[in-house]
């Protein structure tokens, strides 16, 4: 399997691209603010075609290339229903101005074709078999992907927001509910086995063992936050 990764725009937003081998078709997970041009790079070095966007929450950081990206290879973006307005309205979503001046010209609103995702959902796409799992708290409408273990591939964790190496995501802008994003770590997180290597919306990549063991809101009390 080939997972490339990049982090892009103003808050180093995670951008990844799986598929089952180069030279074959893909799936791009949040293309957010100035992604798109990285997303280009990466389906020409590993000589990929994209199938479709997987969105795990609506911040901007994490949608903001989705409209070029999406219409430049006539691809479907999937989201939970209850972020999809966050792709039309980003500054409702963070309760403040996102400064045009940072984040420069945006094209905001829908792609041509918005998929809804659901809770327990199995997305096959691209050869590929991805386990949604609705995860509240950093939004409402947050959710992680999770693929399977096969070969001598472990499984993967797309975490979106939810949890980083070391912390979890911030709870303080609209739709943020600090007990919701608690119980969706110990429902999501907490039975997936320690091997599981866990790909972050921001940061480096991690392990569920290695934050069972240290990451102080899996373990113990609260440490600093990451995140849009």
């Amino acid at each position: 399997m080939l997972i490339a990764g990049f982090p892009a725009g103003a808050w180093g937003t995670n951008c990844y691209l799986v598929a089952p081998a180069a030279g074959e078709e893909c799936v791009i997970i949040d293309p957010g603010h100035q992604a798109a041009q990285g997303v280009e790079e990466a389906l020409k070095k590993h000589r990929l075609k994209p199938v479709a966007v997987v969105l795990t929450h609506g911040h901007i950081d994490h949608v903001a290339s989705v409209v070029p990206v999406c219409g430049a290879h006539d691809v479907p973006a999937w989201i939970h229903p209850q972020d999809r307005y966050m792709m039309s309205d980003p500054e409702k979503a963070l309760g403040h101005s996102i400064g045009m001046p940072l984040m420069g010209e945006l094209t905001v609103g829908e792609p041509d074709d918005v998929q809804e995702l659901t809770d327990g959902a199995r997305l096959e796409l691209a050869g590929l078999e991805f386990g949604v799992a609705h995860a509240p708290g950093h939004t409402k409408g947050s959710v992680t992907f999770r693929m399977p273990e096969a070969a001598d591939v472990p499984q993967i964790l797309f975490s979106g927001d939810l949890l980083f190496a070391g912390s979890v995501g911030r709870t303080d802008l609209p739709g943020g509910d600090h007990a919701e994003l608690l119980e969706s770590l110990a429902r999501v997180c907490l039975p997936l086995d320690d091997s599981t290597v866990v790909l972050s919306g921001h940061g480096p990549q991690t392990t569920i063992g290695r934050e069972r063991a240290s990451n102080p809101y899996l373990s113990g009390p609260a440490a600093p936050r990451r995140g849009m």
